[in-house]
């Protein structure tokens, strides 16, 4: 199956986010299929950019969305 989730870049103490599709079953460090977005926490406001029409279309193939991938997600849909 599929995940969009969260992977972790960046150095230590200031990580960045990368808004990933990989399969489940590996492990989050593995390869990765195709990058959606980008979350930096460290910025005020944070930062979150994500291309909806990759997400979607995503989702049309069947993948599903980790919890954090789906509130980030709403937040960047909001803002639009």
């Amino acid at each position: 199956m599929l995940t969009i989730r969260l992977r972790r870049v960046g150095a230590k103490h200031n990580a960045i986010y990368r808004m990933v599709v990989s399969d489940s079953r590996q492990r989050p460090t593995a390869d990765f299929l195709d990058q959606v977005g980008f979350y930096n926490p460290n910025t005020d406001p944070p930062e979150i950019r994500i291309d909806l029409e990759k997400v979607s279309e995503w989702r049309g193939k069947g993948a599903q969305m980790s919890e954090t991938v789906r509130s980030l997600v709403r937040k960047a849909e909001k803002k639009q």
